[in-house]
């Protein structure tokens, strides 16, 4: 999101990436337990919310009327505000704040908190904030995660994720925004470039994932095979385009496979199902044994239900005779190559 968003904007975004509504209802319903205080500290002469960003938005929501209008007007977001009594209301007048020097002190306390504790954030909100520590501190990724409590690796592979997102981004060749679902797979892409399939078609050096995370790391001239691989990891909704992967496995294991199969890959960019363009990756004998086994387990299933059929449809009866002719043929044609071989073999 851009740094420079307007309220309105950011408290849309909060509304539809960070279950706000449930929030909304929650301290509708019970008033504001003032327990956990917000974290701050000055920046620019303003005071800049750390850690308590969605409660602010709901705390605002429920004591200005008229914010959620401003919000409709500015980013055509419709926020439901529950309806709040006077009593409940009151607990909104005063929160406690734990003010912080710099952004550095609270670090590692929203860091573990968000990543271990008790309110997880999502693996897409873990890697910005472990990537944006790393930038603004000397701390190795070893060191952050430590201090979070995370694995290193994982850690390390949601940053190199980042920066590669961050790339496209500003490209820009494609926008987090744009994707088709409004759940964000973050998992997806750092998963895809763990594979060496897919750092091959982004041009990344196989070692790659073994080194320290560098802003841009996709060559300008892969660029455009990021935005493709984005596309069909997220689709877009501003183009009508579905995602090919539906789930991560198999999904992201199968479209790794087309990414490096000229032919496969025309099928994917010609817009064809990952299904099809996948199987255009298989060797001809793989193909034929299991459409062998998926048509005799289909025969089999038919033949159990042949009692259901009272004589009279002729036209089953003529399916039936064309199955048995292409069988018999198939057939005949593969003792023919077996022959063939056993001749060689013998020879």
């Amino acid at each position: 999101m851009d740094i420079e968003a307007s309220d309105e904007v950011i408290i849309a975004h909060l509304y539809k990436a960070e279950d706000l509504n449930e929030l909304l209802q929650s301290i509708a319903a019970n008033g504001y337990l003032d327990i956990e205080p917000f974290i701050v500290c000055r920046e620019n002469g303003r005071l800049t919310v750390l850690e308590g960003n969605r409660r602010l938005a709901a705390v605002r929501l429920l004591r200005n009327n008229e914010l959620s209008n401003k919000i409709f007007d500015a980013t055509r977001t419709k926020i439901p505000v529950p309806e709040i009594t006077r009593r409940r209301r009151n607990t909104l007048e005063e929160i406690s704040v734990y003010r912080v020097e710099n952004r550095g002190d609270a670090d590692a306390f929203i860091g573990f908190k968000h990543i271990n504790g008790a309110a997880r954030w999502s693996s897409y909100a873990k890697a910005k904030f472990a990537a944006r520590w790393h930038r603004a501190s000397k701390l190795s990724l070893t060191e952050i995660a430590n201090q979070i409590g995370d694995s290193h690796a994982t850690i390390k592979r949601m940053v190199h994720a980042i920066h590669v997102l961050e790339q496209a981004e500003k490209g820009p060749i494609f926008d987090v925004e744009d994707r088709w679902t409004r759940r964000f797979s973050f998992s997806h892409l750092y998963t895809a470039l763990s594979r060496p399939d897919y750092r091959n078609f982004l041009g990344l050096d196989s070692q790659w994932a073994s080194y320290e995370p560098q802003p841009n790391p996709i060559p300008k001239n892969k660029e455009k095979h990021l935005a493709e691989l984005l596309t069909w990891i997220y689709g877009s909704k501003q183009d009508g385009i579905k995602p090919v992967v539906r789930s991560q496995n198999p999904d992201i294991k199968r479209l790794g496979k087309v990414l490096n199969n000229a032919a496969s890959l025309t099928v994917l960019r010609a817009g064809r199902p990952l299904d099809e363009a996948h199987e255009s990756t298989l060797p001809a004998e793989q193909k034929l044994a299991e459409s062998l086994l998926l048509t005799r387990a289909q025969i089999r299933d038919a033949f159990h239900n042949v009692r259901g059929f009272d004589g009279r449809d002729i036209s089953l009866i003529e399916i039936a005779e064309d199955i048995s002719e292409t069988a018999q043929a198939m057939h005949e044609r593969m003792k023919t190559k077996r022959a063939a071989v056993s001749k060689g073999t013998n020879e």
